[in-house]
């Protein structure tokens, strides 16, 4: 009895990594992840979760319907239903990064720039840890192994079956297979059992940290311009100390001046010359005035010669 039921559940399982198999290579363009199988009153129900729904829709539902018929011919299921269900973050799931990974390769990028730029993206996406081994004929006759890794990555214990997401793809190439593996460490179990991801909290400190240097570097350069401006100011105002400008006058002030400057006649040169020699006459008719005010000496009078002879008479 126990080794009927061991039977029935170990050829479950080989057919269920058949029909994996079997639809990871009827879509080769998608970005696929994983399936996973249901079972349901009407039937088996298997659910496939993609990066690109649509590659694998079709227009019209024309590849899943296909697919169910494929189905139904190869692996003798009965009433099977398929359901596509979209990834949050690709970007997390080590299948389509091993499976982006392994197109690139086949396409003829280089081996280390694909690895650095697939580090970058996950570990800016908010993985903990990131671990991408490539190995295979990269570069030559021999085969090499090569390993990019970023963050912490749990290798051994239940951590491992738990948080750890892992994902294997082969790329073919000319010289020969490659294969890339491909480990994401989303979270990680605290001391007090709480699961927890701070990567992307400690990615937004650093950012803010970097703006602010940037933001205060900024108000620096600012300062130390105001401060250039206003020495200039300050020199440019002591030289113009000396020379202090004319008052201006307010608008109205000026246009009445205007009015009154038009309804006075133009004294010409001649009325001036004239109006300078009146004025030098009446000083000159005031003083001789003020001399005539003064008493006059009585003057002697004239002697007359009969008045001279009888004075000499007389003396006689």
């Amino acid at each position: 009895m126990i080794a009927m039921f061991k039977e029935y559940f170990v050829k479950q399982g080989i057919k269920e990594v058949e029909i994996e198999e079997f639809i990871r290579k009827s879509f080769p363009l998608g970005d696929y992840s994983k399936t996973e199988l249901q079972r349901t009153p009407l039937g088996i129900k298997i659910v496939i979760y993609t990066n690109k729904p649509g590659r694998i829709i079709g227009r019209g539902g024309k590849n899943i319907n296909e697919m169910t018929e494929a189905l139904r011919a190869k692996f003798n299921l009965e009433n099977p239903q398929l359901d596509v269900k979209t990834i949050n973050n690709p970007n997390l799931d080590a299948k389509i990064v091993a499976k982006q990974i392994a197109s690139a390769l086949e396409r003829g990028y280089n081996y280390k720039k694909i690895g650095n730029l697939t580090i970058k993206r996950v570990i800016q996406s908010g993985a903990i840890g990131v671990q991408i081994v490539i190995s295979g004929k990269l570069g030559g006759g021999k085969g090499l192994t090569s390993k990019f890794t970023e963050g912490y990555v749990k290798h051994a214990g239940h951590p491992v079956e738990e948080l750890v997401d892992e994902g294997f793809e082969e790329a073919q190439t000319r010289p020969g297979k490659i294969g890339v593996r491909v480990k994401i460490l989303k979270e990680f179990i605290d001391i007090t059992g709480e699961k927890r991801s701070y990567v992307q909290k400690a990615h937004d400190v650093l950012r803010e940290e970097a703006k602010r240097a940037e933001e205060e570097k900024a108000a620096e350069k600012a300062e130390e311009k105001e401060s250039e401006k206003s020495k200039g100011k300050t020199t440019k105002k002591k030289k113009h100390a000396a020379k202090k400008p004319k008052a201006a006058k307010p608008k109205k002030e000026h246009k009445e001046h205007k009015a009154k400057h038009k309804e006075k006649p133009k004294a010409t040169k001649e009325h001036k010359h004239a109006k300078g020699h009146g004025e030098k006459k009446s000083t000159k008719h005031a003083a001789h005035k003020h001399k005539a005010a003064k008493p006059k000496k009585e003057k002697k009078s004239a002697k007359t010669p009969a008045d001279k002879k009888g004075h000499g008479k007389k003396q006689g």
